[in-house]
């Protein structure tokens, strides 16, 4: 399977923009006089590496996977997921499908890049429908989404069932993998080298806590990973946050926070499913709970009220009278349960 037949045209075509530091080759320059910067050092003064050089190798050497792999976006993941509508989809003549209930920004994306976006209920479980996400296909189907472990619901789903996908659906999947590090399951990179129309997205704004820092990645063969470049705005990631996680890689484990955060998960997946007002808290493979409750909206203003916020998911498609909790400290988890022990 070509993955480059499922490209827009235009695209394929596309000549993209030449920074100043494109043309530069390398060598011993002191005296830099090429992007119209100011010359007095303010620190973020000098345009950025457009193509994140350094940090893609620091990268690939975290991930396992060749640079020639990787896209970084500047906007969390929500920068590859606009691209990849940019990328594949002709507006008003494409569609792409996606489970339902899932990651909001598939859904606006398309809107905003006017392509139908068609969804397909995850069966009663939070199983992944596979027949009817294949049903759900025509010959402009060019997108398929599917976030594993999935928000808001926290399962994940196996790699034979997305695999299965992507030898059967005639367009490229697409596997958001934002909170893969808090999952039992394996990535679906190594993937990539055998099923050329997968995509893998990643994220630094959960387990490695740079959410402030807004940096997502999108993995692809080669070709593709080349048509995010290409597509991008120029200098998409600003110099202090390529500078910020190279750092942050370099110089922490983020082991311990994420086996902590996997223990509390279990603890207040335990104690939470105790409470009277509680109907049940769903397996998650994340860094949070789907909780079924008697009042999801009463509950909520309760929390809100006493100063702790969760995520409201009551009018969201099979979430009915749920609310989604992110795992915290063991302090503010502790914190919430003797709140809800009082409701």
């Amino acid at each position: 399977m070509n993955p480059l037949s499922f490209v827009r045209p235009n695209i394929l075509s596309l000549e993209p923009y030449s920074t100043a530091r494109d043309e530069f080759k390398g060598g011993d320059i002191s005296v830099w006089l090429d992007a119209n910067e100011s010359p007095y050092p303010s620190g973020p003064n000098r345009y950025p590496d457009p193509h994140q050089k350094e940090l893609k190798k620091a990268i690939s050497a975290l991930k396992g996977i060749a640079a020639d792999n990787i896209f970084i976006g500047g906007a969390g993941s929500d920068e590859a997921i606009d691209l990849t509508y940019r990328i594949f989809c002709r507006p008003g003549i494409d569609n792409a499908i996606a489970i339902a209930p899932s990651y909001g920004v598939y859904a606006v994306s398309a809107d905003i890049n006017d392509v139908e976006l068609r969804s397909v209920a995850l069966n009663e479980d939070f199983s992944l429908p596979v027949e009817a996400l294949l049903a759900a296909a025509d010959k402009n189907s060019r997108l398929m989404w599917i976030c594993s472990p999935n928000n808001p619901t926290g399962n994940s789903f196996s790699r034979a069932d997305i695999l299965r996908l992507a030898d059967s659906f005639n367009g490229m999947v697409v596997v958001d993998e934002a909170y893969i590090d808090f999952s039992a399951e394996p990535s679906l990179l190594a993937d990539i080298a055998t099923h050329h129309n997968l995509i893998v997205m990643q994220t630094f704004s959960k387990a490695w806590g740079m959410a402030s820092l807004r940096m997502g990645m999108a993995f692809a063969v080669p070709e593709i990973a080349e048509l995010y470049g290409r597509v991008k705005y120029p200098y998409n990631v600003n110099g202090p946050t390529q500078a910020g996680l190279l750092r942050r890689i370099a110089e922490t484990d983020i082991r311990p926070q994420v086996e902590e955060i996997r223990q509390q998960r279990d603890y207040l997946a335990k104690t939470l499913a105790a409470l009277p007002k509680v109907r049940k808290v769903y397996p998650s493979d994340a860094n949070f709970l789907l909780v079924k409750v008697d009042d999801a909206d009463a509950m909520y203003s309760y929390l809100t009220e006493h100063g702790v916020i969760v995520r409201n998911r009551n009018k969201v498609t099979g979430c009915g009278n749920c609310l989604r909790f992110t795992v915290g400290t063991p302090e503010e988890n502790a914190r919430v349960v003797a709140l809800l022990e009082k409701f």
